[in-house]
C-alpha cells in the first residue's frame, strides 16, 4: 500500500469507470474484441487498484466478497450453460441463440452466459491472487513491537 493522496483519489475515480468498461467488454465481447476473460481482467484491475491504494484490509472490509467462492460459482455457472446442448441431445457447449437481438445489447445466447461465468471466474481468481500476495508478510511486514532489551541475542 502506498500512502499517496493522489493514488487514492485516482483509484476512487477509476473504480466505477473500470467496472463499467469491464461490463461493456463482457457484453460486446462475443462479436467484437473482448468477452468474459478481458472483462474479468478489467474488473479485477479495479479491485487490485483499491488494494494498492488502500491496502488489502480495505478491500476485504468494504466489499466483503469471498473471491474464491465467486470463482467457483463462475466455473459452475459457465459449465451449466454448456449442458444445454447435452439436455437437448446434441453436443456439449452447442450454442443456442435468441432469434431477435436485444436492442442495445445485441444477440443473446448460451455463449454470452458462458462468458458471464468466465468473467466471474477471472475476477475471483485474479483478485484472490492479488489479495494473497498483498497480505504476504514478507512483502508487507506487519509492525511488531520492539524487541526486549533483556532478550538473549542469537549467537553468531
Amino acid at each position: 500500500m502506498y500512502d499517496s493522496i493522489i493514488l487514492r483519489n485516482v483509484s476512487r475515480l477509476m473504480f466505477p469507470i473500470l467496472l463499467l468498461l469491464s461490463l461493456f467488454m463482457l457484453v460486446r465481447g462475443h462479436n467484437l474484441p473482448g468477452g468474459g476473460f478481458i472483462g474479468g481482467l478489467l474488473a479485477a484491475s479495479a479491485f487490485i487498484l483499491q488494494i494498492i491504494a488502500y491496502g488489502p484490509m480495505y478491500l476485504r472490509t468494504t466489499f466483503q466478497i469471498n473471491f474464491l467462492n465467486l470463482a467457483a460459482f463462475g466455473v459452475i455457472f459457465a459449465a451449466l450453460w454448456g449442458l444445454v446442448g447435452l439436455v437437448t441431445g446434441q453436443a456439449y457447449m452447442l450454442a443456442f441463440w435468441l432469434k431477435e437481438p436485444i436492442p442495445g445489447i445485441g444477440k443473446l445466447g448460451t455463449p454470452v452466459l458462458f462468458d458471464v461465468g468466465v468473467y466471474l471466474t477471472v475476477i475471483g481468481v485474479t483478485t484472490q491472487l492479488a489479495l494473497v500476495l498483498a497480505e504476504e508478510p514478507t512483502l508487507y511486514p506487519i509492525q511488531r513491537p520492539p524487541a526486549r532489551r533483556d532478550a538473549v541475542a542469537p549467537e553468531a
